[in-house]
This record gives C-alpha cells, structure tokens and sequence, in this order.
C-alpha cells in the first residue's frame, strides 16, 4: 500500500521488482530557479543519503539535486544484500597499502551495516530489514579462502562468522550445489528502494530538501561556493558532494576515468509460498564466492529473488531472464521452469583497485564513487565519513582520500575489454577449483 507521498507517473524506475512493490509513492519536486544551501549534494541514492542525512542531523541546511526518481539508479536496482566488507579483501589493503591502512578499514568495515540498521530503526523505515548472509563454496578452493577470511576478520576483532559445512550449509540453503560455507550473521538484507524512499523521507523529516528529475547539465566545483547548474535550475553552496557513482556521466570530466560502470542482472520469480521456505530455510541472504558470481534471497512476498552476470561498460544483455534463469535453475533444480515476474538490468561503479574512492575536487566539492559491487554498506558508511569531514573532522576522510587510484588499462576506449579478457583468468580459475 502506498502511503500519502504520491507520485504522478512511475519516475522511469525501471521495471522492477522493486518499483513495482514501492511502498513510497513520491510527487516529485523538479528544482526551477536558484536555490542556496549549505551543502548540495548530486544524487539521491545510498551516498548521496546517507550525507545528506548525517548532516541535517547536524543542522545543516541540505540540499538534494537528482536527476530520475530517489534510487532510480544502483540504490534501488540491487542485490537488496547488507554484505560486510568492501570489494578488495582486507589482504588485498594490506599488501597494497600497508598495515595501518589494513587496521583502519578492517576497524569500520562492519559499520555500514550498523548505519543502515540505525537509521532503519530512528526514522520508521519500513524496507523488511532481516538478519545473516551466507557466503556459499563450490570447492575447496572456496572454502580455503572463507576459512581465512575468517580467520582475518577474527584478527580485527570480528567473531560474528561462522564456518559451514556441506551438512550445516544445506540446513540453511536447501541445494545440493555448495559444499560449505560460511555464515555472517552482521549481515543481512532488505527491500533496497524501499530503504532509498524511506530514508529520503528521513531526510525531509530533518528541514533536508530533494528536487528530483532535475539532471545536473554542469558544476563549478572550482569556484569558493560550488555552483550546481541543471536545466531549469541551480544550486549555490558552501560545500557540494558529488554521488552520481555509475550514473554521473560525462557531468565532471574530472572523475569520468577513475570508475567504469558495470551492469549487473536480477530476476525475481513469482511467489512461491510454502515452497520458498523449503529452498532457504534460514531466510537469509547468499552469494557465491566466485569472481563472477551468484547472489540471491526471497522477497517479503516470498519470491526468489535472483542475481549475477557482468557485463563491463555498463550495457544490458538482449534477454535478462535467458542469461539469469540457467544459473537460478543449477542452485535449485526445483524451480525449473518457474514464471519469472521480473527482470532487470543495473550498473554499479567500478574501480580499477576495487577499493572505492573518496576525495575533493576544488576546494569545497567533494565525491565518493567505486564501490566496485560492495555500494549498499560502503555508501552508507561513506556518506558518514563525508559528513564528518564537511563538519570539520577529517580523520577518516583523509585515509581514504590518500590510498591511490588506478587508470583502468586501455583507456576509456578499451577499458571494458581489457576488464572482460582479465576477468576470463578468474573464470577459469572458478571452473577448475583452483
């Protein structure tokens, strides 16, 4: 049921589960003249949110510039998985960067599940918030590597996994195609546009104000008070932040080469009733731990919600359901066959070092992007760190501001390429267990 905040048309959500079971129906407000802020922040998804919030909590005077509909873009398209950590492992940092650069993100790498919970609980947000995500393995490969990624998080002080035999695993997951895995249970899932709308309802709450379908055509991020210009409007402020992630396009040629979008695809089958308590029992959330992997959950309605594939650039496959049906039907043989309601596509951001990255453009803009398939909590946790710095501690913005980014090889004209030759590597990998 929708609640009072209509909305006249569908705002261009793509057709998906998600928009088709929104329990926020918006009016938009389309931003015409010039309007002045303390800070103005580009994009209504996760990041641009999550700011926008913890700084009207502060009492600034916000402003929210986006140009579809609130999580038109990954923020309301994905998984709906609340998956700790971010796309590099922690080994990864801490090769690359250095010991302390590995203690400081394994100390918050669990915070931007506790900031989603936080706001989910303060503001009354209903998006059907549940507990546990399973990390699932197809060989002994696999469950080589959860064992020490337990064992790593463990050296960082966290204790909330769980290691899964092929027994403890089918308890939870009723498949045979797992031979173990590993159980998070600071994980989690939920309905993610409904999160979206419900925190942009949180921010209004708060004085913050959204003008949506409203794209950014430009920005001075140069000048002393950065400068938001869209078709019928603009945004003065003393600060701006940047959140367009995969959708921010050729608006700041500054940022266009740092991330590449990549789409991903979902389906979600009809429901299921009492069948779908039989394929997941534990309701909780899965992925595959394999470079190009699987990822699924049921739905409050009970639907099996399915996602996977790649495809680098960020362009759809011609037919969703043929590309995403043959891997649902390999986890569970039961569902051969099942009607598929829905089918989208979504691009998310990615960064040549899978880290994400955060840092300024001018003196007062700021930008995070590159979540690299690991945005619901990374973008949560940096929109904190991003209001934390606009309000003057620059401790954790700073950290990450520093660690380097990576070109992507080949340039803008062929970085898809040589991204999908790589990932072949690990593909082959995945196939023979290695």
């Amino acid at each position: 049921m929708a609640n009072t905040q209509s909305y006249a048309g569908n705002g261009a959500y793509p057709d998906s589960y998600y928009a088709a079971s929104r329990n926020i129906i918006r009016t938009p407000k389309v931003l015409e003249g010039a309007v002045t802020a303390d800070v103005a922040v580009l994009g209504a998804g996760y990041s641009g949110l999550s700011t926008a919030i913890h700084l009207a909590e502060k009492g600034y005077k916000v402003v929210v510039v986006e140009g579809a509909g609130i999580g038109w873009g990954a923020s309301g398209r994905n998984g709906g998985q609340i998956v700790n950590g971010l796309n590099a492992s922690l080994d990864t940092i801490k090769r690359r960067y250095g010991d302390q650069a590995g203690a400081f993100v394994g100390s918050l790498v669990q915070e931007g599940g506790k900031i989603i919970r936080r706001i989910v609980s303060q503001y009354g947000i209903e998006c059907d918030l549940k507990n546990g995500n399973i990390y699932a393995a197809y060989t002994p490969a696999h469950m080589k590597e959860l064992e020490h990624k337990k064992a790593l998080w463990a050296s960082y002080g966290m204790n909330a996994h769980q290691m899964l035999d092929k027994a403890a695993m089918r308890k939870l997951v009723n498949t045979d195609a797992y031979i173990g895995g590993m159980l998070d249970t600071t994980g989690g899932h939920m309905h993610p546009l409904n999160l979206t709308l419900g925190e942009a309802a949180a921010l209004e709450s708060l004085g913050g104000v959204i003008y949506e379908q409203s794209p950014v055509v430009r920005v001075e991020h140069d000048a002393e008070k950065p400068f938001i210009h869209t078709a019928r409007g603009s945004v003065t402020a003393n600060t701006a932040v940047l959140c367009g992630n995969a959708y921010l396009g050729h608006v700041v040629p500054k940022l266009v080469s740092r991330v590449m979008p990549v789409s991903t695809q979902m389906i979600a089958t009809e429901p299921l009733g009492e069948r779908a308590d039989a394929l997941i029992p534990s309701d909780m959330c899965v992925e595959d731990v394999r470079y190009i992997l699987d990822y699924f959950r049921l739905s409050a309605d009970k639907r099996m919600i399915f996602g996977g594939g790649t495809v680098y650039g960020g362009t759809d496959p011609a037919d969703v359901r043929a590309k995403i049906r043959p891997n649902l039907e390999k986890v569970f043989p039961s569902l051969k066959g099942v009607k598929i309601d829905y089918a989208w596509s979504g691009n998310f951001a990615l960064s040549f070092s899978r880290v994400p990255q955060m840092g300024k453009i001018g003196k007062n803009t700021y930008f995070a992007h590159g979540y690299s398939g690991h945005g619901v909590t990374g973008s949560h946790l940096f929109g904190k760190i991003l209001s934390e710095a606009i309000h003057g501690d620059l401790s954790r913005f700073n950290q990450f501001e520093k660690l380097p980014w990576v070109p992507f090889p080949g340039g803008r004209m062929f970085r898809a390429q040589y991204s999908t030759i790589g990932s072949w590597w690990y593909q082959f990998k995945d196939a023979f267990g290695l």
